[in-house]
């Protein structure tokens, strides 16, 4: 079995797409909500999640506006999180690049021309030319947007692809077929326990991370390690002794943790 992420273009049946091959190779398919479902489950609270519903009105606005370090830290706990079962199709979320450095996911990237990819909407969905474009023009700069700010990343980076289809010239069952054809070939093997132990250790990594974001700590003052699974270990500064304890309790309240390590000493500072 493989690992696939699809990103896409809207109007361009990506989801379509995704949902045939996950069908084909009897994988799980991580949409929204699958994430959103797998996110709960490890103990993150309904109220943190909304990035996890890319239709949200001023998703985006919010994320440049408040903590996108954050939401990135989430996002990508619960990436490592499945990816490390080795096998599913993942929607989007920035997933090409936070599995970038796995050789055994296969990244895929569906696109097509403006043309292409309005007439489309407005053929599904019954839309006037005027309300397509802007849909298609609002998802794009919303894509960029999360892309350069949040991940930091060209979207557009053929070096974060192995395959890149264009629907302009393939149909949806074609697009499916690249895809499955290539999770089934000798070259995409599975992940291996190694890889996967690492991303398990990286997903509770970005966990402690977003926990002490979320609870105010300054997390350039220390250090955070996963050096085994379940296993945290933290050094350096936090401003007071009160903070130590205080960070104690955040990290070991998450539920993946294990046990945990601290070698921290207190600046007895006050304020920034």
């Amino acid at each position: 079995m493989a690992l696939i992420t699809i990103s896409r273009q809207k109007g361009c049946g990506g989801i379509e797409i995704a949902e045939m091959v996950a069908k084909e190779l009897a994988i799980e398919l991580y949409d929204d909500a699958k994430l959103r479902e797998e996110a709960l489950r490890l103990g993150l609270k309904a109220d943190e999640l909304k990035g996890f519903d890319t239709k949200a009105p001023g998703l985006f606005d919010r994320l440049l506006r408040n903590q996108p370090r954050l939401y990135l830290d989430l996002m990508a706990s619960v990436i490592y999180e499945v990816a490390k079962r080795c096998h599913g199709v993942i929607i989007g979320h920035g997933s090409q690049k936070l599995l970038r450095d796995f050789d055994s996911a296969l990244h895929v990237h569906i696109y097509g021309s403006p043309k292409k990819r309005i007439a489309r909407l407005m053929e599904q969905q019954r839309l006037s030319r005027e309300v397509a474009e802007k849909l298609i023009s609002k998802s794009d700069n919303k894509r960029e947007t999360y892309s350069r700010h949040v991940l930091h990343e060209d979207w557009n980076n053929p070096s974060l692809y192995d395959i890149i289809i264009n629907r302009d010239k393939m149909s949806l069952d074609a697009a499916a077929r690249i895809i499955i054809e290539a999770a089934r070939s000798e070259e995409i093997a599975n992940i291996g326990s190694k890889a996967a132990e690492t991303m398990e250790k990286l997903a509770l990594l970005k966990r402690v991370e977003a926990e002490a974001l979320k609870n105010n700590f300054n997390i350039n003052l220390f250090h955070i390690e996963v050096p085994e699974r379940g296993i945290v270990h933290i050094w350096g500064y936090t401003k007071t002794q009160e903070e130590i304890v205080r960070l104690k309790n955040v990290v070991e309240q998450i539920p993946t943790v294990l046990s945990a390590k601290y070698d921290v000493a207190a600046m007895n500072i006050d304020g920034d």
